[in-house]
């Protein structure tokens, strides 16, 4: 493992709380409240929100004063009232691969909030740049195979604190215009924009924070801004059936489902949400979601769990459960974690299942481990706030690390 930690975690004190919010990550009608407050005409927001919105998404700058077609007094103005930070980053890790796992801590909200902490992986491909972004501080489900699912609940992320993850990976890669990559990175580099797509799949059940999810959404697509199409949106959801619905008709994402099981005294155990909304109403909410097709097909996400669900008779039973359902089934190899009673499906099982699959006409890619030894790997994250600082943290897994170089060198 590679850690590099580009900004030392902050020393056990007691946070600043500034009377001055920034703007990023808000919406144009946010924008728009914002000028409101500090006296710009009606008459005159529009113009000013555009000005602002191409600054702070298309250039990602993070001053007022570099914003150079806005007049000095506004600029001025806008600097007493507010600013352009982004959360902060308490470490960077780097996989051996590639990817890239930030902790990120948010503004304090009051006197005794120390800033949420939350964590966002980069994950570099040949042919795209993935970020995987959190929806929420902990979770609210409880999957048993899931790392996540083990830390406590503690509120949804604003639609501002989901944008600023975005706006965070970009500021670290140099993705924005004029900006150099940092030494190192191992991002593609074919002139194109480093992070090409999004997926919803890190902490939190993105449709039980509906509201800030879409209007992060709305942000993040936007062509004038950051311009990252719908169809490079992935929203994933454990099964939260009543908003699968209205998550195609209000954004327009592309679908993720994750399933992991075919049978519903399984799926029970695996997924305690199943016992909500089990699968004959979750598959149902999926032939049924807007705008799904051949060419938006929906994916379903299936771990990989020695001895519990890869046998012969599951991946028939998936193929039977999908029938008719336009869809890509991405089977995932668990990725272990400490204290896990799970193992992962030896390959030739795995490569046995997908090739039930394959031959039954959905596609089945066996989905390639991505940064483990940082636990940044599908179902790892865990910001564990409550449990440790993040400078404990670092001196844990550099210990770890010391450790580990020892042995290998007896």
């Amino acid at each position: 493992m590679t850690l590099s930690v580009l900004e030392p975690a902050a020393p056990a004190a007691e946070p600043v709380v500034t009377s001055r919010v920034s703007l990023v990550g808000r919406t144009r009608a946010g924008l728009g409240d914002a000028l409101a407050e500090i006296g710009v005409p009606e008459k005159e927001r529009r113009m000013r929100v555009g000005q602002l919105w191409n600054w702070i998404y298309h250039y990602g700058v993070r001053d007022f004063s570099a914003m150079t077609t806005i007049g000095k007094g506004l600029r001025a103005a806008l600097d007493e009232r507010f600013t352009l930070d982004l959360p902060e980053v308490t470490a960077e890790q780097v996989s051996t691969d590639g990817t890239r796992k930030w902790l990120i801590r948010m503004a304090p909200t009051g006197p005794r909030d120390r800033g949420a902490e939350i964590e966002c992986v980069y994950i570099p491909e040949v042919d795209r740049g993935t970020l995987c972004v959190s929806s929420q501080v902990g979770c609210t489900l409880t999957c048993t195979f899931c790392h996540t699912g083990t830390q406590r609940l503690v509120r949804n992320l604003t639609c501002e604190e989901i944008v600023a993850q975005l706006m965070v990976a970009r500021d670290r890669l140099g993705d924005f215009p004029n900006r150099s990559k940092p030494d190192g990175a191992f991002v593609p580099n074919d002139g194109g924009r480093f992070v090409s797509n999004i997926v919803f799949m890190g902490m939190g059940e993105p449709l039980y924070n509906f509201d800030g999810v879409r209007d992060a959404i709305d942000v993040i697509s936007d062509n004038e801004g950051l311009s990252l199409g719908r169809r490079r949106i992935t929203v994933s959801t454990s099964g939260v059936v009543p908003q699968i619905g209205p998550l195609g008709h209000e954004m327009g994402t592309m679908l993720a489902i994750s399933l992991h099981a075919v049978r519903d005294e399984l799926r029970n155990e695996l997924v305690p949400l199943n016992k909500k909304y089990p699968i004959a109403e979750l598959l149902e909410a999926c032939r049924t979601y807007p705008g799904v097709s051949n060419a938006k097909r929906i994916t379903f996400e299936y771990v990989m769990l020695k001895g519990v669900n890869d046998s012969d008779a599951d991946a028939r039973d998936l193929v039977r459960l999908l029938k008719g359902i336009p869809a890509k089934i991405n089977l995932i190899p668990f990725n272990p974690w400490p204290g896990t009673k799970y193992e992962c499906s030896d390959w030739d099982r795995i490569e046995r299942f997908s090739e039930i699959v394959f031959r039954a006409g959905y596609a089945s890619p066996v989905r390639t481990p991505r940064g483990r030894d940082i636990l940044a790997a599908c179902g790892q994250l865990k910001s564990e706030t409550e449990k440790l600082s993040a400078r404990a943290r670092l001196m844990l897994d550099q210990d770890e690390a010391a450790a580990a170089a020892a042995v290998a060198a007896e």
